[in-house]
């Protein structure tokens, strides 16, 4: 009885040394723990009868021997223990919940396999989820460029480069094919430039400033161009008609011809003489 006790105070001053460990150890040390127990059962029933008798017929106990386990406790092998032993029921714990190749959806929360956006764009939301396309959107990188002021760049060489999937151009075949990007992906780049929505806004009046500013000096290049062609044709038509005013003669002995150039326009009237 005293051997049970000192043993019970052992099982329970693990006990309170086994709440100071973590879930894990206490794990590995209660696999060790059962794994000791098999095995000594095992041991039990293949242990022969004791041979260790008096005279008279009685048992003789002699000196318990200490057996290290091997998982963090020793037991003693006496008659006695083996019988306590034997009757200590064996508890299979069960085995951790592993939870790292789980995948839960962002939206709804529930376990998902795979997806369309997970396996293209590497987004835990579910294909229920993605039917809401307001929020889940597919943008082309030309709209993307032109919405949130992006630049190519913004897109293949900066830190991490965004995903996409290629596409037919549903409205010219003949084209190369687009680019499809997750448009929050795209919309986060925009922030990591930007950093708010107003400064996109302020940038996109600044830019519509400059493109008239510079359609109105097109313009007024063009009217000023036009202004100076007809004062030019009007300066002409004062003058009257041009009357050519010729240099000196000269004559070509191999034609037999003579000719002059009028000294304004370069006008050269060549004629022979009879």
């Amino acid at each position: 009885m005293t051997e049970q006790m000192g043993i019970g105070k052992t099982v329970l001053e693990n006990e309170i040394e086994e709440k100071k460990l973590a879930p894990s150890q206490k794990a590995r040390i209660e696999r060790n723990r059962q794994k000791a127990l098999l095995l000594r059962q095992a041991r039990l029933l293949n242990k022969p009868y004791s041979k260790d008798k008096n005279d008279v017929g009685q048992k003789v106990k002699g000196p318990a021997k200490i057996i290290d386990t091997g998982a963090g406790f020793f037991l003693e092998d006496d008659d006695d223990e083996d019988k306590l032993m034997a009757n200590i029921p064996i508890k299979h714990a069960p085995g951790p919940v592993i939870t790292e190749n789980k995948i839960f959806c962002d939206d709804c929360g529930k376990e998902m396999q795979e997806s369309y956006l997970k396996t293209n764009y590497d987004v835990d939301i579910c294909d229920i989820c993605r039917e809401n396309e307001e929020k889940h959107n597919l943008i082309t990188k030309t709209d993307a460029k032109t919405k949130y002021l992006l630049r190519d760049a913004d897109f293949d060489v900066r830190d991490p480069p965004l995903k996409f999937i290629s596409r037919k151009n549903p409205h010219h075949k003949s084209w190369g094919e687009m680019k499809l990007f997750y448009e929050p992906q795209v919309y986060k780049r925009a922030m990591e430039i930007w950093e708010t929505e107003e400064k996109i806004e302020e940038e996109r009046d600044k830019r519509e400033d400059n493109k008239e500013k510079t359609k109105r000096k097109k313009f007024d290049k063009k009217v000023k161009e036009l202004r100076l062609a007809v004062r030019g044709s009007l300066a002409r038509k004062d003058r009257g008609p041009h009357q050519h005013e010729y240099g000196e003669e000269t004559y070509d002995e191999e034609d037999d011809m003579y000719s002059k150039k009028c000294l304004t326009c370069g006008h050269i009237d060549t004629y022979e003489k009879m």
